[in-house]
């Protein structure tokens, strides 16, 4: 994050414009809206700027700008001129007496940015690319306009005038929050919508009498195979609401940047032979916050039901009598070859899909060799990488032939997804000449050679 976003409060403070154009009645006009007393420095200015300058109780000072014009404790600088020179003076004199300034269409000389702004006073959104572009920051604004509701304004103004009694009821920060998340979810946003203003009081005066201490719950979460846009709605929506999330290795970090920012989060991965905290722990864990009363988002990467030993955690939530909800992702097999471009099933190479764990168990991967051998079918194999020569050497010696394709899937759907193609009998080979790391997904079958005409994603 290149620049750190406030909200300044400037009612009654007084501010500067260098410049008499219609640049700085534009910035005039932000400044006016936001309650500021708006003076202008400039040889000339324009009618409507003198207007909103003298609306605010501002002053017009008519001549070039000098240093001696920041002598008055301005709260902001605003360089609005068409004359780079001047601009460029203007900040490096502001620099000096630590004054906010913003230089017009100007990066390298401000120290602050003006956003694209959606108001629904109290309510104030905006949007800022660091002045890099102007123009998609105010395309964003538009399409952020259409999902914000004017009545939006309204809400905020109504949760202010309750907020300190609400505050008086629900003195634990963490149970309030819960509260107004809940209350926002209700039938009395609508009656703010709608100005029904005593229906809404009515609501709002049951809800908090019949407020009591939340109970805790815990989230299973799938967070898909890596790329943040195929989490589902209701994935997102969880996340964003979780007081903690405990969250394993396999969870990319833009997707768990997408996690309420200030939440507490776990790290409880799982590397082949490295579990920074074991399973037991990470079910006690769960238990232990949801028991405080805490909304816990159990994040795991692909679907928690799918070689994700989400049922074992949601088996020791319902011994200890806590609520949860599961919420299905897109699993590694489904995710993966989706954006390796090989299909798991096809009417003319395969009619059946087996998901299996290549997981080793003391030293082998024990798994029901002969059952694996049929020519039209796709094998799918998750942590299958440490022990892959062992089971192409174990598929081919139960009679499935050597020229059988397969392909490796490293890190899919992320920026860094590799794929390698290759057959039973050469792949174990390609791993370290590709240097394919883990988390890899193996798929064997005749689909596999769908790849070269399908591989979308690595045409774009």
């Amino acid at each position: 994050m290149e620049i750190f976003p406030i909200s300044l409060k400037l009612q009654q403070q007084k501010c500067l414009i260098v410049g008499g154009g219609s640049i700085a009645y534009r910035k005039a006009v932000l400044l006016q809206k936001a309650g500021a007393i708006v003076d202008v420095v400039a040889p000339e200015i324009e009618a409507n700027l003198l207007e909103i300058v003298q609306q605010s109780s501002g002053q017009f000072l008519q001549h070039a700008f000098t240093e001696s014009d920041l002598n008055c404790p301005y709260r902001l600088v605003i360089a609005a001129t068409d004359v780079p020179e001047v601009n460029r003076l203007v900040f490096v004199l502001c620099e000096q007496k630590n004054l906010l300034v913003n230089s017009v269409d100007d990066i390298p000389h401000c120290r602050f940015m003006v956003p694209a702004i959606i108001d629904r006073s109290p309510l104030v959104i905006s949007v800022a690319s660091n002045g890099s572009s102007p123009v998609l920051s105010r395309q964003l604004r538009t399409q952020i306009e259409t999902l914000v509701p004017q009545g939006m304004g309204a809400l905020a103004e109504f949760s202010g005038q309750w907020r300190k009694r609400v505050k008086a009821k629900i003195s634990n920060p963490d149970q309030r929050r819960v509260f107004w998340e809940e209350l926002y979810a209700s039938p009395l946003k609508e009656q703010v919508f709608a100005g029904n203003t005593e229906t809404a009081d009515l609501l709002m005066q049951q809800a908090l009498d019949n407020w009591s201490i939340p109970k805790g719950e815990v989230y299973l979460v799938g967070a898909g195979p890596g790329d943040p846009e195929l989490l589902t709605l209701k994935a997102l929506r969880l996340m964003q609401q979780a007081d903690v999330v405990i969250y394993d290795r396999l969870v990319s970090p833009p997707i768990l940047d997408l996690c309420r920012r200030d939440a507490t989060k776990i790290y409880v991965g799982k590397a082949r032979s490295n579990h920074s905290v074991p399973q037991d722990g990470i079910n006690a864990l769960l238990v232990e916050y949801a028991q405080q009363g805490m909304r816990v988002c159990r994040l795991k990467g692909g679907d928690p039901f799918i070689f994700g030993r989400g049922g074992e955690e949601i088996q020791e939530l319902f011994a200890s009598g806590i609520s949860f909800q599961v919420v299905p992702g897109i699993t590694a097999a489904s995710g993966c070859s989706a954006y390796a471009g090989i299909p798991l099933t096809h009417r003319d190479y395969a009619q059946s899909v087996r998901f299996l764990t290549g997981h080793l168990k003391e030293g082998s991967p024990e798994l029901p060799w002969k059952e694996l051998v049929y020519e039209n079918q796709t094998l799918v194999l998750y942590m299958g990488l440490v022990g892959l020569e062992r089971i192409c050497q174990q598929l081919i010696a139960h009679g499935q032939r050597a020229n059988m394709p397969v392909a490796l899937i490293s890190k899919g759907t992320t920026p860094e997804q590799k794929v390698v193609v290759g057959t039973l009998q050469d792949i174990a080979s390609k791993v370290e000449a590709h240097q394919i790391q883990a988390p890899t997904l193996t798929i064997i079958g005749e689909v596999v050679t769908l790849r070269e005409q399908l591989q979308w994603n690595e045409r774009k």
